[in-house]
């Protein structure tokens, strides 16, 4: 039987919004680590805003982690909410890995934009009877052909993610809505320079987010950002055929090297 770490690790879904989403992660992290995977505040009478997830994540961790520092491990929206909670509080987080994070500027945002509407111009050449798509609005475009833009070769049946809740728009909506006011007033990324935390970002390189142009945007608040890109992969490494095993190796030998050097609050 293999050990397991009792560092904690706390995996994060994306969306906003996207509750479950993170589970494969999660899963092939929980070999090594004591994990958790919470979902994120649903939608309801109260507005949600950046500053309403990190005050509940800083409760989580306060509740649950004692006098350990957790990692953080992000996908995608939930790369940048690790962000956001180790700039409010540097002094409770551990090592942060940042898997396919998001945007912090209108420059990448637009990349990331024009690289999903070309894919799906494409993609409808190839098969002419969903051409009627391309009258669509944009978003509609890219809810209807997530699966196609963002990924590269997708092995995972949707029984292995089985844990995936449905996507709550609303928090969608308003979560992301703030986190862009946050960027308009320049609180994000200004406020990334207070990380004290060890920070890797795991990319793919055919992530429609443009991952060394929101890496190159970052350094300047976060020196001590490391960056690798896999080849042959989309947004989601933990689905992907080229990618999840070289994925899971990097990331589980990442952590334990990080664990270990900053593992407790004084």
């Amino acid at each position: 039987m293999q050990e397991i770490s009792d560092a904690p690790v706390i995996v994060l879904h994306g969306g906003p919004g996207a509750p479950g989403s993170a589970a494969l992660t999660a899963k092939g992290l929980a070999e090594k680590f004591t994990v958790y995977e919470p979902w994120q505040r649903p939608s309801g009478d109260v507005p949600l805003s950046v500053a309403l997830h990190v005050s509940d994540l800083y409760q989580l961790i306060s509740d649950t982690c004692g006098d350990r520092l957790p990692a953080l491990v992000g996908e995608s929206w939930g790369a940048m909410l690790a962000l956001a909670y180790a700039a409010e509080h540097p002094d409770m987080a551990g090592p942060l890995v940042l898997v396919g994070c998001g945007t912090f500027d209108n420059g990448s945002r637009l990349k990331a934009l024009e690289t999903r509407k070309c894919r799906i111009r494409d993609y409808i050449k190839l098969h002419p009877e969903h051409a009627s798509d391309l009258d669509l609005p944009i978003e509609a475009q890219i809810m209807k052909w997530h699966e196609m833009t963002d990924n590269y070769d997708c092995v995972v049946d949707i029984a292995e993610n089985s844990d995936a809740g449905a996507l709550d728009m609303n928090a969608h909506t308003e979560t992301w809505r703030d986190m862009i006011r946050c960027q308009e007033k320049g609180l994000y990324p200004g406020a990334f320079t207070a990380i004290k935390s060890p920070v890797i970002m795991l990319h793919g390189g055919y992530d429609p987010h443009p991952g060394r142009m929101i890496r190159d945007e970052l350094m300047p608040y976060i020196p001590q950002l490391e960056y690798h890109e896999f080849d042959k992969c989309g947004h989601s490494p933990a689905k992907e055929k080229y990618a999840k095993d070289e994925y899971f190796r990097l990331m589980r030998t990442w952590l334990q090297g990080k664990l270990g050097s900053r593992s407790r609050l004084f």
